[in-house]
C-alpha cells in the first residue's frame, strides 16, 4: 500500500542497528539518519567512533557530540584537523539563532564575558572540553589528541578518573606533565597502547610511575622528542611492562642502558623502531639474543654500529619478517647476507641510504629469502643489476617493488623481475635513468596484476612503454611526472586498457596534449585524481572532454598550464560535483567561481 512505512512498522531497533553497524561509508550513515527521526536516533547509537578537528571552538563540539552520541568507543582528535560549525544549507534562520544563542552560552561560561571577543583558548581543545568529553563519552576506549596544546595535567586527570576502560591514549605533541602521566598509570589499569610522541613536558618520573601503574597492561609505547626522558624510564619499561610487544624511541638521550633493559625484560617485543643515534652494537647484540619474538625491526640514522649487530640479530631473532635499514653508513654485504642466512622468513625489505651495502649483499636476499613480498631499494648507487636478477629467479611472491635514485640499475634487473615476479601488483621507479622502454615493455607482457606503476623522472621511459602497459595491465594508480618521452599515444593507450584507473599524474609532459584527455574521458570514467601541472599543450577543450565524462573527479592540479584559462576552471568547478580540491594560479579564478566554489580551490602562489 502506498506511503505504509514497512520497514519501521516491521523491523525492531535492533536489528535496524546491526544493519547500520555494516555501512562502510559516512556518506551512506548520513544518508539514512535523514531517514525519519527514528533512524536518526538509531544512526547515533549505531556510531562508535568520531573525529573531530580541535580548531574553531572544539570544546563547543564536544559538548555537543556528547549528547547526541551515547556509545561512542573511539574518539580522534587533531589540531591539525579543520572543521565548521555543522550548520546545513537551508536551515531555517531560527535554527542557525539556537546554534549561535548555544555557542554564546558555551563561551560565556567558559570565558566569563558576552562582548563576543574569541579568546585564543576558545580555538583549541582545553581542559574543559576534556571534562566534557569524560562526562560525555564514559565508554570511551580509544583516543586520540592529537597537538592538542592547550590541555594540561589537569584535564588528562579528570579523564582518566572517568574514562575507565581506556586502552589506547595517544598524546602526541601535547604539553602534559608529569602528574597527568602518573595519573594515568594510577587510574588506567586496562592501556595497551600508549603514543608520546613530541611530549615535551614529560620526564623520567611521570614514564617510571606509569609503568609502575598500567605496566603489565601496556602492549604498546611510542616515545619520541622527550627530551627529559633517559634510559631510567627504559630500565622502569624493561621491569614492569612484561607484555610489552612495539616499542618505537627516537631520542638522542637514549643510550645502550636503555635499549638493554628493555630486551631483557620485554620477552614478546614483536615491533622495534630504534632512531637513537647514542645506541651501538652492544645493544643490538642484545636484542638479537633476547628478542626472539621479533618480527619487525626499523633502524634509522645509526652511525655507531656495524655488522656484529646484524650478524646477532640474524642468529637470533628467526621469526624477523620486516627490516628497514635507513642511513646506516657502516652496514655492509656481510651483515645483510647474515639476515638474508638467518631470517628466511623475511618478506619485507627496506635499504635507504646505505650507501656501503651493494649487489652481493641482496643477491643473498634472493637466493634466501623466498617469501619476499616488497623490496624497497632507495639512494642504492652500489646495488646492480646482478642483485635483482636474484631476486627475480627466487622471491617469486614478490608484489611491490620500489627503487629511488639506484643509478646502477637498468633495463636487465626490470626484465628480470617482470619475468621471475610475475605476481607483481605496484612497480615504483624514480630518477633510475638506465630503465627504459624495454623493462617496462616486459613488465605489461608478464605481470598482468599490476594495478599502480609510477615511473618518475625516467627520462629513457616513453609511449612504447605505456602501450604494452595498456595492453597487459589494468592499472589504477598511474605516475608518470617528468618522463618527457611520454606523448598523446601513450596517454590513449592507457585509457583504452585501464578502465578503473583512479589516480593519474601526467605533470611535466610536455608532449601530451588534449587528444589524451579526450580518451581519458572516454575510457576511465572512475577517474578521482588528475595531476596536469606544467603540461603546456593541455587547454580548456581537452579539460572539457576530460570532466565531461569523469564525473567522479575529486582533485585537479593544474598550475603553470597556459592553455587552461578561467574558463577551463569554471568548467571543473562546474561539472564535478564531487570536486573536493582544485589547485591553479589565482589570477585564473573569476569571482563567479570563487563564490561557487571557493572553499575547494587552493593557490600554488598568490602572486600568480
Amino acid at each position: 500500500m502506498r506511503g505504509h512505512d514497512r520497514i519501521n512498522t516491521c523491523l525492531p531497533d535492533e536489528v535496524i542497528l546491526e544493519i547500520f553497524r555494516h555501512l562502510d561509508s559516512k556518506a551512506s550513515r548520513d544518508a539514512c539518519s535523514l531517514v525519519c527521526r527514528r533512524w536518526l536516533t538509531l544512526e547515533r547509537l549505531s556510531r562508535t567512533t568520531l573525529r573531530i578537528g580541535a580548531s574553531g571552538s572544539p570544546d563547543l563540539f564536544v559538548n555537543l557530540l556528547s549528547r547526541r552520541f551515547a556509545n561512542v568507543k573511539s574518539i580522534h582528535i587533531d589540531e591539525r584537523l579543520p572543521v565548521s560549525i555543522p550548520v546545513q544549507h537551508g536551515r531555517r534562520r531560527g535554527d542557525q539563532s539556537k546554534l549561535s544563542a548555544l555557542q554564546l552560552h558555551y563561551l560565556t561560561e567558559k570565558t566569563g564575558s558576552e562582548d563576543g571577543q574569541f579568546q585564543s583558548e576558545s580555538y583549541c581543545l582545553s581542559d574543559s572540553g576534556l571534562n566534557a568529553l569524560a562526562d560525555g563519552f564514559s565508554k570511551l576506549e580509544k583516543l586520540s589528541l592529537i597537538w592538542c596544546s592547550n590541555i594540561s595535567s589537569l584535564g588528562l586527570m579528570s579523564l582518566v578518573q572517568k574514562c575507565l576502560h581506556l586502552k589506547s591514549l595517544d598524546l602526541q605533541g601535547c604539553y602534559v606533565g608529569d602528574q597527568g602521566l602518573a595519573a594515568v598509570g594510577k587510574v588506567c589499569n586496562q592501556l595497551e597502547d600508549l603514543n608520546l610522541r613530541f611530549c615535551e613536558g614529560l620526564t623520567d618520573t611521570g614514564l617510571v610511575d606509569l609503568a609502575h601503574g598500567c605496566g603489565k597492561s601496556l602492549k604498546s609505547l611510542g616515545i619520541a622528542a622527550c627530551v627529559k626522558i633517559t634510559d631510567v624510564s627504559l630500565e622502569a619499561v624493561g621491569s614492569h611492562c612484561k607484555s610489552l610487544e612495539t616499542l618505537s624511541l627516537d631520542s638522542e638521550f637514549i643510550h645502550n642502558k636503555g635499549v638493554h633493559a628493555v630486551a631483557q625484560g620485554c620477552p614478546l617485543l614483536r615491533v622495534l623502531k630504534l632512531q637513537c643515534i647514542n645506541v651501538t652494537d652492544e645493544a643490538l647484540v642484545a636484542v638479537g639474543n633476547r628478542c626472539l619474538s621479533l618480527e619487525l625491526l626499523a633502524l634509522y640514522s645509526f652511525q655507531q654500529f656495524t655488522d656484529k649487530g646484524l650478524h646477532a640479530v640474524g642468529k637470533g631473532c628467526k621469526k624477523l619478517k620486516n627490516l628497514t635499514l635507513s642511513d646506516c653508513y657502516f652496514l655492509s654485504d656481510m651483515g645483510l647476507e647474515a639476515i638474508a642466512t638467518g631470517c628466511k622468513e623475511l618478506t619485507h625489505l627496506e635499504i635507504n641510504g646505505c650507501h656501503n651495502i651493494g649487489t652481493m649483499g641482496l643477491e643473498s636476499i634472493g637466493k634466501s629469502c623466498r617469501n619476499l613480498t616488497e623490496l624497497a631499494l632507495l639512494y642504492c648507487q652500489r646495488i646492480g643489476n646482478l642483485a635483482l636478477l636474484e631476486v627475480g629467479r627466487g622471491c617469486k611472491s614478490l608484489q611491490a617493488l620500489h627503487l629511488v635514485d639506484c643509478s646502477s640499475i637498468g633495463d636487465d634487473a626490470i626484465c628480470s623481475i617482470a619475468e621471475g615476479c610475475q605476481n607483481l601488483k605496484k612497480l615504483h621507479i624514480r630518477r633510475c635513468y638506465k630503465i627504459g622502454n624495454n623493462g617496462i615493455v616486459a613488465v605489461g607482457e608478464h605481470c598482468n596484476s599490476l594495478t599502480e606503476l609510477s615511473l618518475r623522472f625516467c627520462d629513457r621511459v616513453g609511449d612504447e612503454a605505456l602501450i604494452s602497459i595498456g595492453q597487459g595491465c589494468s592499472l589504477q594508480h598511474l605516475n608518470v611526472s617528468g618522463c618527457h618521452q611520454i606523448g598523446d599515444a601513450g596517454i590513449m593507450a592507457i585509457a583504452k586498457g585501464c578502465p578503473e584507473l583512479n589516480y593519474l599524474d601526467v605533470s611535466v609532459l610536455q608532449n601530451l596534449g588534449d587528444q589524451a584527455m579526450v580518451e581519458l574521458g572516454k575510457g576511465c570514467p572512475l577517474l578521482k585524481d588528475v595531476v596536469l601541472s606544467h603540461c603546456r599543450q593541455i587547454t580548456d577543450v581537452g579539460l572539457s572532454h576530460l570532466v565531461k565524462n569523469c564525473r567522479m573527479l575529486e582533485s585537479c592540479h593544474m598550475v603553470y598550464c597556459p592553455g587552461i584559462t578561467a574558463a577551463g576552471v569554471a568548467t571543473v568547478v562546474s561539472g564535478c560535483v564531487n570536486i573536493k580540491k582544485v589547485m591553479v594560479e589565482k589570477w585564473k579564478v573569476s569571482e563567479r567561481t570563487k563564490r561557487r566554489a571557493g572553499t575547494v580551490i587552493s593557490y600554488l602562489c598568490v602572486d600568480l
